[in-house]
């Protein structure tokens, strides 16, 4: 396994934590020791206790009773509390918590009188800022010089509040200028997830912010590694879950790992790893509970490049077929059914045509409504004027990562003896070379992922390739 700690690296380490990584004091002295035994870890980015985001979210609710808003702000209090009661914290951390606390609950009582997308990112941001204040305490407690500091002072974006846009342009500057003196001599805690725009209002980057954040600062300082310290032992060959023959693997190219969390891996988020690829900065993925165990290192490019490397599953999906006799042979069909599509803001997933029909996919998976839910009426009636309009639901999307698989031989005869006699509504092969994707019903996916590893993966010997 790659070695996250190697005393060759000399350029900054920047180290991440989830959620469950902070979960509670044990947790974050683990992770302590993780940030003291390796020298070169200069920044760490820390995302909220376990469980505290729910929390907030919750809170965001502007129809919470009065009685079910104290009782979110006790349970964050509760946990925030089972922490420093392990810790002999300054009177300026304790005040420091003191007065977080006491602003949140204003804040959650200002959303209750008059709720806003600005309120709800302020709202978010203090579980970041109330683990960062807490795992600074952890880290001087053992003997560590850190000090804390304030994302939003470099973390430049836009007003998309919920899902903010970074300024890269911006950010570099200001963390060469404003946190680059502080490494020197220094372990820097600082938060994920959270931003400000050039107003200095408070803003969130919105799903895997936290990856996203240390690979933002990593690629402003010139890291030498990104580690993202999760409650896994790495990338896995596919979910632990559905088959105990999945195993960790040592090394995924970038490529790689972006298709596996496109289509449903859960490790890293794709847009984590674009600033690291901008800059061919690797990033290892390991458990924070078992850092000795190793992990995944995810390179631009790897020593080894297998044909199959993991299989990804994401279910939730919807089938849209559309058909029409004015299609065939006849130019622009595509071009207004996808017209109609954007213009009511309806992404696409993956496509397949025939002479007189489209088969799409939409994803549904970071909604709160189903894909049927996002097909409004209006888009309907717009498209059954130029077709025929056939919906499809309960199915999940199952995609083969690896390596030239649109050139190699003998994949179509792996996989579809693999599946048997299963249905297969959809597939889409050879737009790229690093997956080969197919929709079968949910019901049966957990199967099919199981049967197709078991078909790409395991060796006579039992061994993983």
């Amino acid at each position: 396994m790659p070695n996250p700690t190697d005393s060759q690296i000399s350029a900054p380490i920047v180290a991440k934590f989830g959620g469950t990584s902070l979960a509670d004091f044990q947790a974050m002295q683990r992770c302590a020791d993780i940030v003291i035994n390796c020298p070169q870890t200069s920044v760490v980015v820390v995302s909220a206790s376990s469980g505290v985001t729910n929390l907030l979210v919750e809170l965001s609710r502007a129809t919470l009773s009065d009685a079910q808003r104290q009782q979110a702000l006790s349970q964050i209090e509760q946990i925030q509390q089972q922490i420093i009661a392990k810790l002999t914290l300054s009177e300026q951390a304790q005040e420091q918590i003191n007065h977080l606390l006491a602003q949140l609950s204003d804040i959650s009582e200002a959303i209750a009188a008059n709720p806003s997308a600005q309120l709800t990112d302020k709202l978010l941001s203090f579980g970041e800022r109330l683990s960062s204040t807490l795992f600074t305490q952890v880290l001087m407690a053992n003997g560590a010089s850190a000090v804390l500091f304030d994302v939003r002072d470099v973390m430049r974006t836009d007003t998309s509040f919920g899902k903010a846009l970074p300024q890269v342009d911006e950010i570099k500057p200001l963390v060469v200028s404003r946190l680059l003196p502080l490494i020197k001599d220094n372990i820097v805690v600082t938060q994920g997830f959270i931003g400000a725009d050039a107003s200095g209002q408070t803003t969130t980057l919105g799903r895997g912010g936290s990856d996203y954040s240390a690979a933002l600062l990593g690629e402003a300082l010139g890291a030498a590694q990104i580690n993202i310290w999760t409650d896994v032992t790495g990338i896995f060959t596919t979910d632990p879950r559905i088959t105990d023959q999945a195993r960790a693997l040592s090394e995924i190219s970038f490529n790689e790992a972006a298709e596996l969390a496109t289509f449903g891996a859960k490790v890293l988020h794709p847009s984590t790893l674009v600033p690291a690829m901008r800059t061919n900065i690797p990033v290892f993925v390991g458990s924070s509970r078992d850092p000795q165990a190793g992990g995944t290192m995810v390179r631009n490019r790897t020593e080894h490049q297998p044909v199959y490397r993991a299989i990804a599953l994401r279910r939730s999906q919807t089938l849209v077929t559309v058909t029409s006799m004015d299609m065939l042979h006849a130019p622009g069909f595509l071009a207004t059914v996808f017209t109609i599509l954007a213009k009511h803001n309806l992404s696409v997933d993956l496509v397949t045509t025939s002479e007189i029909s489209i088969a799409l996919t939409i994803d549904s998976t970071d909604n709160d409504s189903s894909g049927r839910a996002l097909l409004s009426d209006e888009l309907l009636s717009e498209l059954n004027q130029v077709c025929q309009v056939t919906i499809e639901e309960n199915l999940a999307l199952i995609a083969l990562v690896g390596n030239k698989i649109d050139s190699s031989y003998g994949v179509g005869t792996k996989l579809f003896g693999a599946l048997g006699d299963v249905s297969v509504r959809l597939i889409c092969h050879g737009a790229s070379q690093h997956n080969l994707c197919f929709l079968v019903a949910d019901d049966v996916a957990s199967s099919v992922v199981s049967r197709l590893h078991h078909q790409m993966f395991q060796l006579e010997d039992g061994a993983v390739s």
